[in-house]
């Protein structure tokens, strides 16, 4: 099979060739600066760059030549804006790793060893302390109480880290003509490729009002000011409306996967209960679902964090056919408990090696194990799409990254 029949074939909960792979097509399914500088050298591809597309996380824009090493099935949409002449210079965050950053992204060096970063009214809206790799959030706008009104909402998020360090196409979307560049960019990624397409629309609700209010605020403010929470989520829903359906109107007939985010667990369970999901959350996510699927081809999919077992009955019947990072390592999220239950009625995308315990940890003939065990389970009748459980981190070890990919090809 080529990849984009490969993965769609999946989706379709039927079995493929072989399982499809996925290596940075989503900020939460790549890879690190330093893990990726220390796989190119492990491979003696140390001729290639180091592109971070996603500032906050500091993950990387993986190279073709490592996807197609890998047998990666599917690219973002981003990747083909970042070619412009000028667009990256580079920027040492990291000691001993220094890599490309998008042009827009300006920092500041401090005494203490930390890193401020501004968004483009000149406000540090990220930081960076000494010995980390990424950006904790600064500001938060609401922090103090909910607006009167919405009508400053854009400035409002540009001020969350967020919504001001946005990863492409979404950082060309204020130049003249962005739709149509994205239609055209679009189509020329689809001619030059055989692999599977996803682009990623954000389209958050409960985590925006964490980035605007901060998650205790917010967390109360849904039992002690509901009425607040609904006018703020109807505020975040117009923009995502209206987002949505210039994306379904432009490339709606060419992308495979939509990418939408709402973190809902934590390591030990969902952050909200149930009914709280159906009150504020599930009504505006199914809208999006159905939107998309009336004006589109294309597959739905919510990236979320953590332990969400509970949850996963709701966010079918909301509308996302695909699960994404699939956090194996939490609390009721068991590879065997998740693809008994769940198997037949969504595609799980992830989960295919623990990155907290195990593949930073282990030997590679573990690491193996390990894979195949879940691969095992997860592949059977089709509905899996393979990628750790979010990003491969710093402490990852390139030999393991190695063995992982290897254990896929092997499976079959």
């Amino acid at each position: 099979m080529k990849p984009r029949e490969r993965l769609l074939t999946a989706i379709a909960h039927k079995e493929p060739d072989r399982i499809p792979i996925d290596l940075g097509a989503t900020p939460s399914s790549g890879i690190s600066v330093v893990a990726w500088q220390n796989l190119l050298k492990y491979l003696g591809k140390e001729h290639l760059q180091t592109w971070v597309y996603d500032v906050v996380q500091e993950v990387v824009q993986p190279e073709m030549e490592i996807l197609d090493h890998f047998g990666v099935d599917v690219l973002d949409v981003g990747r083909n804006f970042n070619q412009a002449p000028g667009y990256w210079y580079k920027l040492e965050l990291i000691k001993g790793f220094p890599a490309w950053y998008p042009k827009w992204f300006k920092v500041e060096h401090q005494k203490d060893g930390s890193w401020l970063a501004f968004n483009n009214l000149g406000e540090a809206i990220g930081k960076m302390p000494l010995g980390a790799t990424f950006f904790d959030q600064t500001i938060f706008p609401y922090l103090d109480g909910f607006p009167a009104s919405y009508d400053n909402f854009d400035l409002a998020m540009q001020r969350t880290v967020w919504g001001g360090f946005g990863f492409t196409p979404w950082d060309w979307a204020n130049q003249p003509g962005f739709w149509e560049m994205l239609r055209e960019k679009t189509l020329d990624l689809k001619a030059k490729t055989d692999k599977a397409i996803l682009l990623g629309v954000g389209c958050n609700l409960f985590e925006w009002g964490c980035f605007l209010r901060r998650m205790d605020n917010f967390l109360t403010d849904l039992y002690l000011n509901p009425d607040e929470v609904h006018r703020l989520l109807d505020a975040l829903m117009q923009k995502h409306m209206d987002l949505l359906i210039r994306v379904c109107e432009t490339v709606g007939d060419i992308v495979d996967i939509v990418k939408f985010g709402d973190d809902l667990g934590t390591n030990n369970g969902p952050l909200i209960p149930v009914e709280t999901y159906r009150e504020f959350f599930k009504p505006r996510h199914k809208m999006m679902c159905e939107y998309v699927k009336k004006h589109s081809s294309m597959h739905t999919m919510l990236h979320s964090c953590g332990g969400i077992y509970e949850l996963i009955p709701e966010l079918i019947d909301a509308g996302f056919e695909i699960l994404n990072p699939v956090q194996i390592n939490a609390l009721n999220m068991e590879p065997l408990r998740l693809k008994k239950k769940f198997g037949k009625d969504i595609t799980f995308w992830g989960g295919g090696a623990d990155t907290r315990n195990v593949l930073n940890n282990a030997t590679p003939r573990e690491v193996k194990d390990h894979v195949k065990h879940n691969l095992d389970i997860f592949s059977k009748g089709g509905g899996y799409v393979f990628n750790t459980v979010h990003n491969i981190m710093p402490d990852v070890p390139p030999q393991n990254i190695v063995a992982m990919f290897e254990a896929v090809h092997e499976f079959y």
